[in-house]
């Protein structure tokens, strides 16, 4: 069996990129579509969840370090204090305004399904080689997903 596995490396395609149009599955903003501002992973959840269960952690949760932040939605409010920062010059220091901030909060991965642009529907991401390239394809209409997130 060693030898059976294809030596060619390809590069990991992620299932959900920035600028993907996401639909909430569960939670208070469930139902509701958005677009993916970031991709977050959290190197530190990974950490503790190899530490908890060993080697075999990917096995029981492969989206415990995983998290989107989804454009207007998992709003949480932020406090902050007017502070005086280093302007352009000495003689005229720029004050950061203060106030009640809307921030976008991480949510996991698993509460969000990509939307597919073509049929408009959540749907779930398969994927095919096409001329040496990983592609990721809607499981729903078989139409390509433009990596329009991609860089």
């Amino acid at each position: 069996m060693a030898g059976s596995h294809d030596q060619r490396r390809f590069t990991k395609v992620p299932e959900l990129r920035r600028g993907d149009t996401v639909v909430v599955l569960t939670g208070k903003d469930a139902g509701k579509r958005g677009t993916i501002e970031r991709v977050v992973t959290n190197q530190q959840g990974q950490k503790k969840t190899k530490t908890k269960y060993g080697s075999a952690w990917t096995a029981m949760s492969p989206l415990a370090n995983a998290a989107v932040v989804v454009e207007g939605l998992n709003i949480a409010k932020r406090h902050t204090k007017p502070r005086q920062t280093t302007g352009r010059t000495d003689r005229m220091p720029k004050i950061q305004q203060g106030g009640i901030i809307d921030v976008a909060q991480p949510m996991s991965i698993s509460k969000v399904m990509l939307v597919c642009p073509h049929c408009n529907k959540p749907a779930r991401v398969g994927y095919r080689m096409d001329n040496d390239t990983k592609e990721r394809f809607c499981k729903n209409c078989g139409q390509g997903l433009a990596s329009e997130g991609a860089e």
